[in-house]
C-alpha cells in the first residue's frame, strides 16, 4: 500500500507548484507543513490569518503553507508525510483510509460543517436542476471534492450514471468551458465556481447552482488532517495547530475584510471584490452554520457524521466496515467555549 501511496504522491509532486507563504518570522519553532486544498482564495484566510498574527507561533509551531490541486490531493500528501498538516475532504479521506488500511490519517478539525460540493449549470444551455442533467455534458476535475461525490450524489437521486457523459478537465479551464459552452455544467465548490463564472461574464441569473447539501446528501466537508506518525509523536502540538487556526478562524469571521488582506498579500493576482465576496459566501454557507453556532466550530456531530458514512456507502462498496471516531478524532480540540463563533 505504501507504495501505490508513494506513486501518487510522485505524481502530485509534478502537478502542481506549492507557492510558499512566508511572513517575518516570529520565535523559531518546530518546523512544520501545511497544504491547502486550492490557491491563496477567500477562504484560506483563516490559515493565513492564524500565521500573520502569530497564533501558531504561540504555540511553538514554525508553519509553512503551500497551495494546493484539489481536495483530494491533501490525503496523499499527509499520508506520506511530506506534509504535517492538511486540508481535505473528509468524504474523500474515508475511501482513501479503506484502500489504504495501514494509513491512519485522522481528520482532527472540520472547517466546512456544511460542504460547499456542488454541480454548476447555465439554465440557459439547459441545467436548472439535477433532473436536467441526463444527456448533458459535465466538466469534472479529477481531484475536485464535489465530482468524488458523484457516485454517491447519483444514486441517492436516482441518476443513471450513463445517461451523463462526464469529460476529465484541468482547474484552469473548468469555468472558461463552462463559459464558452463547451460543457453545460461543471463539478466544483460553489464559493469558487460561481464568482468564477461571473468575472469570466456568465450573467449571475444564467447560472444555476446545484448543491449536493440540499439534494440527497448530508455530509461534512473539508478537514483539517493530520500525519499519524506526526500525531502520535507530538500531540500537544497537534493541539496547539487545531488551536491556533481555530483562532484564525474567529478573526476572519469577526472581521473578513482585514482577514482577505492575508490572501492578497500572497496572490498577486487575486481581486479584493472576488476574494472578499468568495470569502463571505464561504462563512454563511459552510462555516458559520445553525449547527457550528450552537455546538461550537471544529467539531462533528457522530450520529449525522456516522448517517453520511452510510450514504458514502450507498455508492462506494467499503472492504471494511468505518466507524465514524476512526475517521475524526476530537480529543485535539480545546473546549467548546473557546470554539464559539461570533
Amino acid at each position: 500500500m505504501m507504495g501505490v501511496v508513494k506513486r501518487m504522491w510522485a505524481g502530485l509532486a509534478g502537478a502542481a507548484m506549492a507557492v510558499l507563504v512566508s511572513w517575518p518570522a516570529a520565535a523559531a519553532g518546530t518546523p512544520v507543513k501545511f497544504t491547502l486544498d486550492w490557491k491563496f482564495e477567500g477562504p484560506s484566510a483563516p490559515f493565513l490569518v492564524a500565521l500573520k498574527n502569530g497564533y501558531y507561533a504561540a504555540e511553538g509551531l514554525d508553519v509553512t503553507i503551500d497551495t494546493g490541486a484539489g481536495s483530494t490531493e491533501a490525503l496523499p500528501r499527509v499520508a506520506t508525510g511530506a506534509y504535517q498538516f492538511g486540508f481535505g475532504d473528509i468524504n474523500s479521506l474515508m475511501k482513501f483510509r479503506d484502500q489504504n488500511p495501514g494509513l491512519d490519517v485522522k481528520a482532527v478539525m472540520m472547517m466546512y460543517d456544511v460542504p460547499p460540493f456542488a454541480i454548476v449549470g447555465r439554465k440557459s444551455q439547459g441545467v436548472s436542476t439535477w433532473k436536467d442533467l441526463a444527456g448533458k455534458k459535465l466538466g469534472a476535475p479529477p481531484p475536485d471534492g464535489a465530482f468524488a461525490q458523484w457516485p454517491a450524489f447519483t444514486k441517492v437521486n436516482g441518476i443513471d450514471p450513463a445517461s451523463v457523459t462526464i469529460e476529465s478537465i484541468g482547474f484552469p479551464v473548468r469555468e472558461p468551458m463552462l463559459a464558452q459552452g463547451a460543457v453545460d455544467a461543471v463539478f466544483g465548490f460553489s464559493f469558487s465556481v460561481v464568482l468564477n463564472l461571473k468575472a469570466a461574464g456568465v450573467p449571475e441569473d444564467d447560472i444555476s447552482v446545484i448543491l449536493m447539501s440540499k439534494n440527497g446528501l448530508d455530509l461534512y466537508g473539508n478537514a483539517v488532517l493530520v500525519n499519524p506518525e506526526f500525531a502520535k509523536a507530538n500531540p500537544e502540538l497537534v493541539k496547539g495547530f487545531v488551536r491556533a487556526t481555530i483562532k484564525g478562524v474567529i478573526d476572519t469571521v469577526k472581521d473578513p475584510e482585514t482577514a482577505v488582506e492575508t490572501v492578497l498579500a500572497r496572490n498577486d493576482v487575486a481581486k479584493k471584490e472576488v476574494e472578499l465576496a468568495r470569502l463571505k459566501l464561504a462563512i454563511a454557507d459552510n462555516i458559520k452554520t445553525d449547527a457550528v453556532m450552537a455546538e461550537g466550530f471544529g467539531g462533528v456531530d457522530m450520529a449525522r457524521f456516522a448517517k453520511s458514512i452510510e450514504q458514502l456507502g450507498y455508492a462506494y462498496e467499503f472492504k471494511t466496515a468505518v466507524k465514524a471516531e476512526d475517521v475524526f478524532d476530537a480529543s485535539y480540540l480545546p473546549p467548546k467555549e473557546e470554539r464559539m463563533l461570533p
